[in-house]
């Protein structure tokens, strides 16, 4: 016995005695990495987040660089607001760079990262992104839902002008916007409309959810301690994940309940191809030939990650190109003037009537450059040790790409701060520089339909309507909080119908 004891003394002593060794005598190879502010024990660099989060970085990196390293308490960060680093981002370290960091608001929202916009580089990516390419996203099924779309922009259409007295009227253009956008996204993904409608249940339905999808990016959009300081998510700081279980589960019975329809429709129809098709659709065929694979849980998680990027996203946008619409008469004048021009008085503008109208596209690329949707691209995660703009970045570091900053650099942007349309006339291949959607393997698939959208809502607002501020004072452009940068006061326009076109109003 004590031979024994004596042997295990002995081997503890030998391997303290190799650890010391290299320890103290095998250099370290030094690493490179990116500058960085003074930090604190413990919580790293969490005490100088402040919101609006894109804005605090941005002033961070004013000061130590357009690539910068940050520690949030046990978790490297690396801060990108250069175009040339961007670049190297997503090309030559675009694999490497194909994961995301697994945070706890998308361990709830993104379903344990079986979701399109957060699954591991890997065969269950790649398959989710082709079934959203060719089922939502491609030029033939864009092309299939036109008709949605245009349904949808007349509706909004209809339901202001219903509202309107012979002059100007006081109108709330966000709840409006957001039921449009979501609207568009539910007849896609599951044949399916809400608001607007007869069906008092299904808009109480929809309205709840609508709530889900608020409370979801308002969290998703706050920094989370317990995402870097492991003892502060053990003890659930905040009452976060308690809150986040709640919401998943009133989204899953939502879900759920789309399913289900969809799954009895398609026992009762013969087919379910050609325009008819939705995405749940598409993900129950392949849920007949691999059931193991393709479950009702993950199928939850795609229509939540679909609802997500594609209402709040729109809406947004075109809450922020009507506010600075108003804040410039002069663009406003412009675009009406090109739509007058192109399109007349005797049928409202189509989706197809984009290509003429030029000036209309522009403001929306002003827009998304002023105000991108997602001011900081969706976290990205290395998945091996490697180089950025000269500096080493460690495995499992956050890196995240500061695309308000890159978007109001002005050594990019002339008079990057103002709003000026007319830039995007002849400025060629803007590159690394405006990357509104994101770029590389990982960019959001929707920015066709996003453009789409956007464009023939604002141009339909600009034919139908006169529109000015309620007040002389300037439309509030303050940020608010969230994902996805709403307003921080929704917007209100004081709306009349134009004269010329009351008699094609009058029609819907």
């Amino acid at each position: 016995m004590d031979e024994i004891y004596l042997f295990f003394i002995s081997f503890l002593s030998l391997i303290s005695l190799i650890l010391l060794f290299k320890l103290i005598l095998i250099p370290k190879k030094r690493r490179n990495l990116a500058p960085t502010p003074p930090s604190l024990p413990l919580i790293g660099h969490l005490h100088l987040i402040r919101q609006p989060f894109h804005r605090t970085l941005h002033h961070l990196s004013s000061k130590y660089g357009p690539i910068m390293s940050l520690r949030f308490g046990s978790r490297p960060v690396l801060i990108i607001t250069s175009p040339s680093a961007v670049e190297e981002c997503f090309t030559r370290n675009d694999i490497v760079l194909a994961n995301r960091p697994l945070l706890l608001s998308g361990k709830y929202l993104s379903y344990d990262q079986t979701t399109v916009s957060s699954a591991p580089y890997g065969r269950l990516w790649r398959d989710l992104r082709r079934i959203a390419t060719l089922e939502l996203f491609s030029t033939t099924r864009l092309e299939a839902y036109m008709r949605v779309r245009r349904d949808e922009v007349r509706s909004l259409i209809k339901s202001i002008y219903q509202d309107l007295w012979q002059d100007f009227t006081r109108v709330e253009m966000k709840s409006r916007i957001q039921d449009f956008s979501f609207n568009i996204i539910m007849r896609i993904v599951a044949n399916k409309r809400f608001y607007r409608t007869e069906a008092d249940h299904d808009f109480d339905e929809a309205r709840n959810f609508k709530d889900v999808i608020r409370e979801l990016f308002e969290i998703s959009g706050a920094s989370n301690p317990g995402d870097f300081i492991p003892f502060l998510r053990w003890i659930d700081f905040q009452g976060l994940e308690k809150k986040l279980r709640k919401l998943r589960t009133k989204s899953d019975r939502f879900s759920q309940s789309l399913i289900e329809e969809r799954r009895s429709k398609r026992r009762h129809s013969s087919s379910c191809d050609g325009k008819a098709k939705t995405f749940i659709d598409a993900m129950l065929s392949l849920q007949e030939s691999e059931p193991e694979y393709y479950t009702d849980y993950m199928i939850e998680g795609n229509i939540l990650t679909m609802l997500l990027a594609g209402t709040d996203t729109s809406s947004v946008t075109i809450e922020w190109a009507m506010s600075l619409l108003l804040n410039h008469p002069n663009v406003l004048t412009r675009a009406r003037a090109e739509v007058d021009e192109r399109i007349g008085h005797e049928r409202l503008v189509e989706e197809t009537d984009l290509p003429n109208l030029p000036y209309i596209q522009r403001i929306v690329h002003e827009t998304l450059r002023l105000f991108p949707a997602a001011p900081l691209l969706v976290p990205h995660e290395p998945s091996e040790d490697c180089i950025i703009g000269g500096f080493d970045v460690a495995r499992g570091t956050i890196v995240l790409v500061n695309a308000w900053a890159i978007h109001r650099d002005p050594q990019l942007w002339d008079e990057p701060f103002s709003f000026k349309p007319e830039r995007f006339e002849k400025i060629g291949n803007m590159g690394y520089r405006f990357i509104p959607f994101g770029m590389g393997r990982r960019q959001c698939p929707g920015a066709g339909l996003a453009n789409r959208v956007v464009a023939t809502t604002l141009a339909s607002l600009i034919q139908c309507f006169e529109w000015e501020r309620v007040s002389e004072e300037l439309v509030d452009l303050s940020e608010g909080k969230g994902l996805t940068m709403p307003k921080e006061k929704p917007l209100e326009a004081m709306c009349k119908a134009r004269q010329r076109m009351s008699h094609v109003l009058k029609e819907l």
